[in-house]
């Protein structure tokens, strides 16, 4: 065990001299969001090995590290400049600001709404108990894993937002607050039956909380969220209020020590992300498709009408006198409308191809 031991230390001071000169990249080392981001980063083509013991792995081909931390912890170290770009929850970035909020130079960016771990931050109560109204929770206790933004919450419902603060010995500046936030790192829907809180702030996804895979060309995307409303209810509990709601986004900090390689990872990201941000779940399979199909010259352009893609179909001429090949981007949802609509009008050897990734404007 001792030469094992021994051995590791060259290994870890090895790795920390290599981040020198590197962009520093934080992702969620467990959690919600940790499959998703790492599928993320898989079709980014940012390929990495992580040794088990460290929370640090060098990407190949890129100067880039990446850096294991807690989702919540990362606002901080990004917003810090520590470090340069991150992955985490809106509300996580929310609940970071509610108590150290941005200047010129502090605080982070956001880059990309990354349209997954979709969910809202919600008030919630017992359905058969008294209180239907946030406002019946002021000065009674109350739950949260979230305390920065509940306080705030519970802050403005009292009316203290702009009321002067005391310095605690903690060095933590609070108002006077009736409403008794109590911070619960777990299992937040449990407060209530065991008598401990009144009302809970507890984070709620908007579908079940399964795993589901898509293929995509070399891309293979997991899909995971929250909590859903069924726990919520099983647990006697009704939603009363939303505090925030939230997504996995990309940061940055506001200095980073390599803005091209920034940009670079926005870009691949850009492309495996392609739905828009109002999707209600992850879909990292894209939001087009390649058609492709061969058509007579004469009836290009009523086929040209049903194809237009994103800026004008690929046109080719074929061997053949008076065919052409078009290749356009279509819709995934509107493929087989699209199929239809050429077959009528004459097109013919229609494809419909995966995109793994892309790049458009």
């Amino acid at each position: 065990m001792a030469m094992n031991g021994a051995g590791s230390v060259p290994q870890i001071a090895d790795t920390l001299k290599s981040l020198e000169g590197r962009l520093l990249f934080a992702v969620p080392k467990k959690g919600r969001l940790q499959q998703a981001v790492l599928d993320l980063l898989h079709g980014s083509d940012i390929q990495f090995h992580r040794h088990s013991r460290l929370d640090i792995a060098l990407v190949q081909e890129l100067d880039i590290a990446l850096v294991f931390l807690p989702a919540a912890d990362i606002p901080t170290f990004v917003g810090e400049g520590k470090v340069d770009l991150g992955i985490t929850g809106r509300d996580q970035v929310a609940e970071h600001e509610a108590v150290t909020p941005a200047t010129e130079h502090t605080g982070v960016e956001e880059v990309l709404d990354l349209g997954f771990g979709r969910c809202r931050l919600q008030v919630q109560v017992p359905e058969n108990g008294r209180l239907k109204d946030a406002r019946d929770l002021v000065g009674k206790n109350v739950c949260t894993s979230f305390v920065n933004l509940a306080t705030a919450y519970f802050e403005k419902l009292e009316g203290l937002e702009d009321s002067e603060t005391t310095v605690h010995g903690d060095g933590v500046r609070k108002r006077q607050l009736k409403t008794k936030i109590k911070y619960v790192g777990g299992s937040v829907e449990a407060a209530c039956a065991l008598g401990v809180a009144d009302g809970v702030v507890d984070l709620v996804g908007e579908s079940k909380k399964t795993r589901t895979t898509h293929t995509t060309g070399i891309l293979t995307t997991s899909f995971y969220n929250v909590e859903s409303g069924e726990t919520m209810r099983a647990a006697g509990l009704i939603p009363i209020d939303t505090v925030v709601e939230s997504t996995a986004i990309l940061i940055k900090s506001k200095s980073p020590t390599r803005p091209e390689l920034v940009n670079l990872i926005a870009e691949r990201i850009k492309g495996v992300i392609t739905n828009p941000p109002s999707s209600s779940s992850l879909k990292a399979a894209q939001k087009y498709v390649l058609c492709q199909y061969n058509i007579p010259r004469p009836l290009l352009e009523a086929a040209k009408r049903i194809t237009p893609g994103k800026r004008a179909p690929t046109i080719n001429a074929l061997e053949e006198e008076g065919w052409v090949a078009v290749s356009s981007m279509v819709e995934q949802k509107k493929k087989a409308t699209v199929m239809d609509e050429l077959t009528k009008v004459g097109a013919t050897d229609i494809l419909i191809l995966n995109i793994a990734n892309s790049r458009t404007g």
